[in-house]
């Protein structure tokens, strides 16, 4: 009974192994062809180069923000501007993240770090180093191969940017962090000069304009004043006016009195001098209307003249106060609206390598290639079913 029993178990036993290999094959040959060469193969040469080939690369990240000496409180319209994410920080922000993905960048990096051969270490693979095998090694390759290595990123609801480098050695990661921190920075104090230069100068020029038309005005105020050889021909035609007044409400006095006399004594010997001082006043405030109007030497005209001139001056003063307004508040505001590059956290020295993710890259692969696939499977099968209807 038990040798029976043996018997029929190595049978059973011999049976499973000799058809193991048969149901493998029956697996196979009802996988597609285009699936294995679509989807199989590329996944297991991806999963063959991240697993075996591809060198291990170590990340070194940096955080960092662009702030302002100090900060007014925005207008409604800075509101709305915000809102759509379009606020004063993240201008700047982004000028230094453009800086930093620039060829600026890349000849900074070489000169201050000889990226090309960090880049290209030795024992680093072929897909992984620059230059690629397809790939010259031009300044212009070089540059484009930055985007594989710096990754920058922007956080709109702190302001935070967020800076990664990647290399195949720890050092070189926070090397090449540190140097585009420096240069961002540097970046962001030639923004600070020109606004502040170029505020401050075009209003120390305004200012120089208002002075110079300032003098000017003034030297044509002083050149008439010593050609006619009187200061205010405003305040001249009032005096003359004063006395003009003054003369006819004599010259009205004496005629009353003349007028009295001439009729209580028309014989009287004091008519004769009452006509004589008449006349005589008569002639002063001729003089005198002649001095105020009524010809080129009278003051009529010089009190116009001295009244544009002054009116010159005033303006010219005004201009000037403005100016020196204008330039104190652009030295201020220059001051005010400084901006800053504070360093959050420092690039930073890795241990581990953390790239490449080979599980992720493998798996992300091998779903895309499964997605295209599919894709095409049923464009084909689309095709057949039309061609067939």
């Amino acid at each position: 009974m038990s040798n029976a029993k043996l018997t029929y178990l190595g049978a059973s036993s011999s049976t499973d192994v000799s058809s193991a290999p048969q149901l493998y094959r029956e697996i196979w040959r009802r996988v597609p062809i285009s699936l294995i060469v679509v989807v199989i193969i590329p996944t297991l040469i991806a999963a063959a180069y991240y697993l075996i080939f591809a060198t291990p690369a170590y990340v070194s990240e940096t955080r960092f923000v662009i702030r302002q000496a100090s900060r007014e409180q925005p207008s409604p319209l800075g509101f709305a501007l915000q809102g759509v994410g379009l606020s004063a920080n993240q201008t700047d922000s982004f000028s230094v993240h453009e800086y930093m993905k620039s060829r600026d960048a890349a000849a900074d990096l070489q000169e201050k770090t000889n990226l090309r051969s960090m880049l290209a270490r030795p024992g680093v693979d072929s897909l992984s180093r620059f230059p690629r095998p397809w790939e010259s090694p031009s300044a212009d390759t070089l540059h484009r191969a930055m985007g594989r290595f710096i990754k920058v990123s922007y956080d709109s609801t702190t302001g935070i940017s967020t800076l990664r480098v990647k290399a195949f050695k720890p050092d070189d990661a926070r090397r090449m962090a540190t140097v585009l921190l420096d240069g961002g920075e540097q970046l962001v104090n030639q923004l600070n000069e020109r606004s502040s230069e170029g505020a401050v100068r075009e209003a120390s020029r305004d200012l120089d304009e208002a002075e110079t038309r300032l003098k000017a005005s003034q030297l044509s105020l002083t050149t008439f004043r010593n050609r006619e050889r009187i200061i205010d021909p405003s305040r001249a035609a009032v005096e003359s006016s004063e006395l003009l007044g003054g003369l006819m409400s004599e010259l009205a006095t004496m005629r009353a009195e003349r007028a009295q006399i001439a009729r209580t004594t028309p014989q009287s010997p004091q008519l004769e001098l009452l006509d004589g001082r008449i006349s005589a006043y008569e002639a002063q405030i001729e003089a005198e209307r002649a001095k105020i109007a009524g010809t080129t030497q009278s003051l009529a005209p010089k009190v116009a003249t001295y009244e544009a001139l002054s009116l010159d001056r005033e303006y010219a003063e005004r201009s000037v106060a403005a100016a020196r307004t204008a330039l104190d508040n652009a030295q201020i505001d220059a001051r005010r609206q400084k901006l800053y590059l504070d360093r959050i956290v420092a690039p930073n020295l890795p241990t581990d390598a953390s790239e490449p993710k080979r599980l992720r890259h493998i798996f992300t692969i091998f779903l895309s290639l499964l997605v295209a696939y599919g894709v095409g499977w049923l464009v084909v099968a689309g095709v057949r079913e039309h061609q067939q209807g």
